[in-house]
């Protein structure tokens, strides 16, 4: 397979970002957006997933938004203390989303896929907020995404972040638990461990796909296009 390792080649042209957000409840749809942490990866010399930069956002209710006090009991915030800074939904997608675009024009992927745990929850605030903020451009996928949930239960017989860190081997801090910061940075030290952990089964993959007859025209629906 040659000592070049490119996150194009390892995802098809996608670029594995980790998001997590905290909200005000369960529905993307009426509940708050509260705050939103996107960990870029990159691949090192070996072909190793590791984790690079965290951006954090907090981010100001969209007006309407429901806020669930028990959904605020576990993350807590408070969405109107006068000591947290926080950016509409506008701004704080578009900060995130300018280091996600550099991040794959750096690593000359195509488009970026939200890695998340129980990530539908997580794609879909974040496209919830995309659309009420207009947004034309968004650098993620619109549906298609990885879930550590299903990656760790697979690997390690866990599908609570917690377990799963810990059965990985991971430190887990119940203090720290339920910050968009943190809980994304070890969703990433999770994905990383399991793909790296994984290599050997690519690289055979790979190796089967080199010999293997065309399968015809792909599916432009699940193709990384440019956004």
């Amino acid at each position: 397979m040659g000592d070049s390792f490119l996150m194009r080649d390892r995802f098809r042209g996608f670029l594995p970002v980790v998001v997590d957000v905290e909200t005000g409840g369960f529905n993307a749809s009426t509940d708050a957006l509260l705050e939103i942490a996107a960990v870029l990866l990159s691949l090192d010399g070996g072909g190793r997933l590791v984790r690079g930069a965290t951006i954090r956002e907090h981010v100001r209710p969209f007006d309407g938004a429901r806020m669930d006090p028990a959904s605020l009991a576990v993350n807590g915030i408070d969405p109107w203390h006068p000591l947290r800074i926080a950016s509409t939904e506008n701004d704080a997608l578009g900060s995130v989303f300018k280091e996600v675009r550099q991040a794959i024009r750096d690593q000359d992927c195509t488009r970026a896929i939200l890695v998340g745990h129980n990530a539908s929850f997580d794609l879909g605030f974040l496209n919830a907020a995309v659309a009420r903020a207009g947004i034309r451009r968004n650098p993620f996928h619109p549906f298609s995404c990885f879930d550590t949930a299903t990656l760790a239960g697979v690997a390690y017989g866990q599908t609570v972040l917690s377990r799963a860190a810990m059965a990985a081997g991971l430190e887990w801090s119940t203090e720290e638990a339920h910050s968009a910061a943190y809980d994304a940075e070890r969703t990433a030290d999770v994905f990383c461990l399991i793909c790296n952990q994984f290599q050997p089964l690519y690289e055979a993959a790979m190796r089967r796909l080199e010999r293997a007859p065309p399968v015809g025209e792909s599916n432009p629906m699940l193709e990384p296009a440019p956004e």
